[in-house]
């Protein structure tokens, strides 16, 4: 019963632990990485590092003055751009604004001649009512007229 429990505690540690296989991965990445590679890495940031050095003590104050005078000569300048670019902008605006009043206009001009024709129209039928109102007191005074001297002496 001892060399099957030692069997199986033997299989389950070949199957289960996995220890020895991540120990053996690692080490082949430290190898792979250091090793191999010389800490190639770290020379070429040391290297980066040694170079922006260097350049910061070679670039003298003035040259950072002549940045500072090129940047504010850019800002001017974009802040002219950008000018520039708000004026044409209201333009686009004012004259999109200018068809679309002259579009309003035309409307309103039709209206206001439908407008004239209605009136026009409406003043016809009143002239007519007035005429057939004057004709209609015309012959009823006409009438009156021949009733009246029927019944004048002469």
């Amino acid at each position: 019963m001892e060399k099957i429990a030692q069997d199986v505690g033997d299989i389950q540690s070949r199957l289960l632990d996995h220890r020895p296989v991540i120990n053996a991965e690692i080490r082949y990445f430290v190898r792979e990485f250091e090793e191999k590679r010389g800490h190639r890495e770290s020379r070429l940031l040391e290297n980066l590092n040694k170079i922006v050095l260097e350049t910061n003590e070679q670039m003298p104050d003035s040259n950072l003055e002549d940045i500072n005078r090129q940047l504010s000569d850019v800002a001017k300048r974009l802040e002219a751009a950008k000018h520039m670019a708000e004026r044409v902008q209201q333009r686009e605006l004012e004259a999109q604004q200018s068809t679309q009043l002259q579009a309003n206009m035309e409307c309103l001009k039709d209206e206001w001649a439908e407008f004239l024709k209605e009136q026009q129209r409406l003043k016809e039928e009143v002239d007519e009512e007035h005429a057939k109102a004057v004709e209609q007191l015309r012959t009823r005074y006409s009438e009156m007229k021949k009733d009246l001297t029927k019944f004048t002496p002469l």
